[in-house]
């Protein structure tokens, strides 16, 4: 890329299909290396939709439909580190499991026990575990076993309304939620009784949000997360330890070092941060923001700054922002217009 190019979020394609609104997206982390990139996208159609992009064209086209298992809204999908198994989550308290061989997928497994709407779904980084979170106030840990089987293994009781999100630490088995009850919660299993407990609690008193938490997001390194509310502002959070270590001390050290209020103004449902370094925001001002950490800090620690504000990037709600793992320029977002949107961020910053 030549220095000075001008700086912009360009739109490369529109994919259409979902006949409701698009509440989430995943890209297939297995996928490069001759294979064709993937995304999986879930709406309230109670269908997830698998896109590949083509390798000769560049175009992206729905190869998949996953359909006649979910009864209400899919709210939230995620693949398993080695892209073999899905996880989607829904509105009619189940969690399926489908198994992927080029382009089939078989449900094989169903995971039971909210009380109601699941809202989302997360893998760890060795694939072991899923942690699922609902309205019911509850967060739940399930071990994987041979044969596609899952064990619940811990109930996380902590939140005192809807959980809107749960996200694994890139390598390290922490877990952190966020909630309708304005707070993040980081959870670790404690070694001596191997049962998972609350080790921090990031809420107001803390310079946290004050109103409801939708969504986080961990830098590729692991020890900085944002965070995004319903108090139109985002937060950065920072650990001041080194993620390769494991000693437990250290999982409940998140300390607020910088906010960004002003450049939403609505809700801030989605965020994402790029192995890059971009944060992307996603809002209900139909608003996609794009964040980097500047050179300056101040006292309390680093400055964010504004990239790009792409204005009316869909025609409504945006619900869901993901950056590509292997592409690291290319966005995908996905939208109560029913539309997810593929974009590229070309220039130089």
């Amino acid at each position: 890329m030549e220095d000075g190019k001008k700086l912009e979020l360009r739109e490369i394609q529109r994919l259409e299909g979902h006949t409701d609104r698009v509440w989430g997206l995943a890209w297939n982390p297995a996928t490069g290396g001759g294979a064709p990139a993937m995304i999986a996208s879930c709406s309230g159609d109670k269908s997830v939709r698998i896109w590949e992009q083509n390798p000769s064209s560049g175009s992206w086209e729905c190869t998949a439909v996953l359909e006649d298992t979910h009864t209400r809204t899919v709210r939230s999908c995620a693949w398993s580190p080695d892209g073999r198994l899905l996880a989607t989550a829904s509105f009619d308290a189940t969690t399926a499991i489908w198994e992927r061989s080029g382009r089939d997928f078989d449900c094989v497994a169903t995971l039971e026990g909210h009380e109601n709407e699941v809202k989302s779904v997360s893998w760890n980084a060795s694939g072991t575990l899923i942690a699922t979170c609902s309205r019911d106030k509850s967060v739940w840990i399930w071990e994987m076993q041979p044969g596609n089987e899952f064990d619940c293994v811990s109930v996380l009781q902590g939140h005192t309304q809807d959980v809107k999100m749960v996200q694994w630490h890139p390598s390290l088995n922490i877990l952190v939620s966020v909630s309708y009850d304005n707070s993040i919660k980081v959870w670790a299993e404690d070694g001596d009784d191997d049962d998972w407990h609350c080790v921090q609690t990031l809420d107001k008193t803390v310079s946290g949000h004050s109103s409801t938490v939708w969504a986080l997001s961990f830098n590729s390194s692991g020890d900085k997360m944002v965070t995004c509310s319903d108090d139109l502002t985002l937060k950065i959070w920072d650990t001041g330890y080194n993620p390769s270590q494991t000693n437990g001390d250290a999982y409940g050290s998140w300390t607020n070092v910088c906010s960004l209020p002003g450049y939403h103004d609505r809700t801030v449902f989605s965020v994402h941060w790029s192995r890059e370094g971009v944060i992307a925001s996603g809002a209900a001002d139909d608003a996609i923001c794009l964040f980097v950490q500047s050179k300056n800090h101040t006292i309390d620690g680093p400055l964010f700054t504004l990239l790009l504000k792409k204005e009316k990037a869909h025609d409504m709600d945006i619900n869901s922002l993901q950056w590509s793992i292997k592409e690291p320029r290319l966005l995908a977002s996905a939208s109560d217009d029913g539309t997810i949107k593929i974009w590229e961020l070309v220039g130089v910053f």
